[in-house]
Parts: C-alpha cells; structure tokens; sequence
C-alpha cells in the first residue's frame, strides 16, 4: 500500500510521525512519500522536498511567499496524479492542504486530514471547503467531533498522538543532566517558536525578557531548544544584535527535553503549548504576526475564541498568561515569569488541571487514526 502524505511544519512532523509508525504495525507493506520533517523520515517517509519550504505562517506572510507556495503545491498535486497513491493524508496546514486534497479527491484518490481546523475559532466558512476536500477528518480534540458532524463534515475524535507519547510522570532531573544544566535552581525553557517568521518576530522579545528576568534573579537559567540550524542561526544572530547577554543555553532540537528540564516555560503560541501541557509546565505565551495581518484578523472578527493559545483553550481559562502583538514585551512577561515561579499553589492548581486534561486526551490516538485510516481504503 502506498499512502501520500504532506505535513508542513515541525508539529505536523511529529503527529504524522506516530501516525507513520501505527501505520506500519498494522500494515506492514504501507510505503509513504511526500513532504516531510525529520522525525516522519527517520519513521520512514520518503521526502520530496525540504519542510521548511512550506512552513509559513499569517495572512501577510502566505502572501509574499505565496508564487512558491503555488508553485510547490501544483508540483505535488502533478506528482501524486501521476503516482497515484491508494491514500492521501493532509497533516494540519489547511489554507495549503485542502486544495491539494480537493484536486485529489476529484481524481479518485481517498484523503483524509489529520488535525481538524480551527473552523470552531476562525474563519467557519472553511467548513464547506472541508466537506468538499475530505473523505475524513481525523480529530485530536473533543469539542472538534460534535462541531464538525452537525455541520455534515465526516469525523472521527482520535485523541492527541502527544497525550499517548508524553508520560504522566517526567524525570527533570534526569532531563537537566542530560542538557548539562545544574540539577539545582530554577530554569525556564524559551520556545520562540518553529516557523523562520515565528523566529524572526519573537527571539528579541524573548530575549529581553530572558535579560528582564536575570537582572531581578541573577542565579535563574534559561535554556532556548531551535528545531534546525537555520533556526539557531537566526536565533543567534538577533541575540547577537541585541547588545543584552542574557545566560542563555541554546540547544539543537531537544525541544522537550528543554520543557522537562525546566520549572516554567516562555513559548510562542502553538503545538508548544499542548506539549507544555502534557508536560505540566506552567507557561507564559507570547506572539506576535506581521502588524498588518493582526489588523486584518481584529477588522475582520475572525477569531472567535476568547484565547489563542490551546493550553487555555482546553483549561476553559486563561492558566497560561498571554502576550500578545505590542504586549508581547519583556516588561510584562518578565513579571508574569516570576510571579508564576513564586507562587506554589497556583502551580499546584495548573498542574492538577493539565494532568487532567492529559488523561482525557490520552485514547491510543495513534492506533485509533491508522484503524480509520485503513477502513477508509478498505483494509481494516
């Protein structure tokens, strides 16, 4: 069997990996091709060309890399015609994957989309362009699967792939040696995202708030996990043109391992966050999108949830203080860093909350996606 499959970005990466492996233990001819990051190759995909060439995020950003885009999805949608898979799997990515899926669908080829839209936050309309697209959504989020059957969308609620990898329970010391951190002291993890655009808006804010912080707590560590050398370049070279020399411990990858290590994590809204989560970290987020793409969103009343950040979206609270656009600077998240490390009973509470959480997204999700997969195709 041979199952297309395009994830366009570090945490596609690493739910389409598990989805992969699941894959392959319950069908062992299974091949896969398309994009793909590191962690689907090394579970066995084939790819065509390098994942961050797709990953881009905000309505301005799409724009200006909007000809490669084009260009980059008509070539797969040309080769997956011309190789015709017995399965198609868009991971996330809708605004890129769903017109990929809709071509290959018209074409005869099943597809299914890991990772529901955010059509219950932002832009509902997506909704009809969902059913036109899919044979199947594959759901990591409760409140998704009522949502989207109501609204005639072919569903099936999985659980998050995460909830079933993550353990309960974390080794932070363990995690600090292996980091070379000191087992003593407090430590927070810096995410400032996977996207360069990501990078490029939030490395100097985070590190402001990393100087903000040890000017206050001289003996506090930080440690910044960047998911390629790309990333770190770009990272460092902000750092570099800041004129601060916060102690920072940058690390390749391990993104993680940096959460486990550490007493609270800084992190760019997104996939981090959930991880954070699971990890039961307590958080700060801070984001920032281009100025225009922000004043289109807010013009328009596209967002229709009252947080941006899926920690809070799952606690029903904001648990996770949020910055935002001109918020998201090191005066206010550098106090909200310490406030949070200091205060024992508030991380008691978020800990509880999130260990919950964990146990309601914890069903298998893996196993439960690569069954409905292969009863799609007709292999269960």
């Amino acid at each position: 069997m041979r199952i297309g499959i395009v994830a366009n970005e570090a945490s596609g990466d690493l739910l389409a990996a598990s989805v992969i492996l699941a894959l392959r233990e319950l069908s062992p001819d299974a091949r896969f091709v398309g994009v793909a990051g590191p962690r689907m190759a090394a579970a066995g995909c084939e790819t065509l060309f390098d994942q961050e060439r797709l990953s881009v995020m905000g309505l301005v950003e799409v724009l200006k890399h909007l000809p490669e885009q084009l260009r980059l999805r008509r070539q797969l949608g040309d080769y997956f015609l011309a190789h015709p898979p017995d399965l198609f799997i868009g991971v996330d990515a809708p605004d890129f994957n769903l017109t990929l899926e809709r071509r290959l669908r018209r074409a005869g080829i099943p597809t299914a989309h890991l990772v529901s839209p955010t059509v219950w936050a932002w832009r509902p309309g997506r909704v009809k362009g969902l059913r036109t697209a899919v044979d199947l959504v594959l759901s990591i989020f409760p409140f998704e699967e009522p949502f989207l059957r109501e609204r005639g969308v072919p569903v099936r609620y999985i659980g998050h792939p995460l909830a079933q990898e993550i353990p309960f329970e974390t080794n932070r010391a363990g995690a600090r040696r292996a980091l070379d951190l000191p087992t003593t002291g407090q430590v927070i993890a810096l995410l400032p995202g996977s996207r360069v655009s990501e990078v490029k808006l939030l490395a100097r804010p985070f590190i402001e708030t990393a100087h903000w912080c040890q000017a206050r707590r001289p003996g506090l560590r930080f440690i910044v996990p960047l998911i390629s050398p790309r990333l770190r370049r770009l990272f460092e070279e902000v750092l570099a043109g800041s004129s601060l020399a916060p102690d920072l411990t940058l690390v390749d990858g391990q993104g993680r391992e940096a959460m486990i290590a550490a007493d609270a994590v800084l992190a760019a809204s997104g996939t981090a966050t959930l991880e954070a989560l699971l990890l039961k970290r307590p958080m700060v987020v801070g984001y920032r999108v281009d100025p225009l793409t922000y004043g289109l969103v807010k013009a328009l009343n596209l967002i229709k949830v009252p947080n941006v950040a899926m920690a809070n979206l799952l606690a029903g609270r904001e648990l996770a203080p949020e910055f935002l656009q001109e918020r998201c600077r090191a005066e206010l998240m550098g106090p909200a860093l310490l406030e949070l490390l200091a205060d024992g009973p508030r991380i008691a509470e978020i800990q509880e909350t999130y260990a919950r959480i964990h146990r309601a997204l914890r069903r298998d999700a893996s196993r439960e996606a690569a069954k409905a997969l292969l009863e799609l195709v007709g292999r269960p």
